[in-house]
């Protein structure tokens, strides 16, 4: 990173200070209780134990970071994936916004250690990157993915730790022409925690990605997924999954911005919000005057499980020419009377019917995913987040 580019987004922090309500983008979310927080910086690796999270058996490569400083003793990095210095200068801050964006500026001004990956073919695996924080202190960790013309590769992200913390992390990821990138981010943050996390996808011609971004910890979450279709012929799948309980509040602010024509983009979230949660869904989709032929669908489906839950969708389109195919909506409701009688009627018990009810409706995301070990993952947090009314028993691979 140049020392012009540090201080630019430093000097932009300073103008922008840190965001509040009365902003439009962040009308939803306060980061008061971080802002007011006296927080510590690590000066070198500090022990943690991984063990919950790590998927180092089946993943080709591993790169851990404790308090955003690389823990080289707990990782295993692969040759193949090294980047290049020059690969880093021309694509580092060029596409993730901190000039109009604080806590990108914040991360960039302060940013630590991070993976920096370059991967000029494809990749029979998947690459796993964990990010793992303490109590007490606050880490900007920085990520850089390259995917070469033509390669394919499949990028794990778990956030996770112990205690209060708060992690702000910038990723961009960018993927060239007829590239093909299976993304996956895991924020599985202890119930203490605070996550602020920005990632900026840029597509070339005819790249296709799909990213899916699932919440199952933190106090105060905030996901920004930001995508530029700046290739003719590109496509992206965004997909979410937010399963809250106690007075956790997850904000996820998505923009895809249509810039070429013939792009395609699908993006479908959906919350499971218990007790007195709060789940956010703002997103918008952009179609640039000479976008034709665009199409794009925008879901937001959320299922509450008390009168004291809270979900707030909001899904925007911004259609600047007439040659698209695009619609949006959203759902808000509790489990469905009917399916709980239809359960009822042959024999299943209530707390037996309510647990297969929320299993499938959150299933359409989990059994998606293409990476084993992340399905895996997922379904054994939520199991243990939503013990009420997840089943116990473990579901067979389909």
């Amino acid at each position: 990173m140049t020392t012009t580019v540090v201080e630019q987004a430093s000097q932009r922090f300073g103008q922008l200070g840190w965001p509040t309500p009365r902003l439009e983008d962040w009308k939803y979310t306060n980061l008061a209780p971080v802002a007011s927080r006296e927080w510590r910086v690590a000066p070198a690796i500090l022990p943690a134990d991984i063990s919950a999270v790590t998927l180092r058996d089946r993943a080709v490569a591993e790169y851990v970071y404790v308090n955003g400083v690389y823990a080289p003793e707990l990782s295993t990095p692969n040759p193949l994936f090294v980047m290049a210095p020059s690969t880093r200068e021309q694509h580092y801050a060029r596409y993730a916004d901190y000039a109009n964006h604080p806590m990108t500026a914040m991360n960039t001004a302060n940013a630590q250690d991070g993976a920096f990956l370059q991967i000029d073919a494809s990749v029979n695996g998947f690459i796993h990157v964990i990010h793992y924080s303490t109590d007490g202190y606050a880490s900007n960790p920085r990520n850089l993915f390259v995917i070469a013309r033509g390669a394919q590769a499949a990028i794990v992200e778990t956030y996770a730790g112990t205690g209060t913390y708060f992690t702000n992390a910038v990723t961009e990821l960018v993927a060239g022409e007829g590239a093909v990138v299976d993304h996956y981010k895991l924020e599985c943050e202890s119930i203490e925690a605070f996550h602020v996390a920005t990632m900026q996808i840029h597509q070339e011609r005819a790249a296709a990605v799909t990213t899916r971004a699932i919440s199952l910890g933190g106090a105060i979450v905030r996901n920004e997924l930001n995508v530029a279709l700046t290739g003719e012929g590109a496509s992206v799948v965004l997909e979410g999954l937010y399963v809250l309980t106690g007075r956790q509040h997850v904000d996820n602010h998505t923009v895809v911005d249509h810039a070429r024509p013939h792009c395609e983009s699908l993006e479908l979230y959906k919350g499971i919000l218990d007790e007195s949660a709060r789940g956010i869904f703002d997103g918008k989709i952009i179609v640039r005057p000479g976008a034709q032929k665009t199409v794009s669908r925008q879901t937001n489906n959320n299922l509450l499980l008390s009168e004291t839950a809270i979900a707030d969708s909001k899904p925007t389109l911004e259609i600047f020419n007439d040659d698209v195919k695009c619609n949006h909506g959203s759902t808000i409701g509790q489990l469905d009377e009917e399916a709980m009688f239809y359960l009822r009627s042959r024999g299943v018990g209530e707390a037996e019917a309510r647990s297969m009810l929320v299993y499938a409706f959150a299933s359409e995301i989990v059994d998606r995913m293409k990476v084993e070990a992340v399905r895996e993952q997922v379904r054994r947090i939520m199991f243990r987040s939503l013990p009420n009314h997840l089943p116990e028993r473990r579901e067979k691979e389909r």
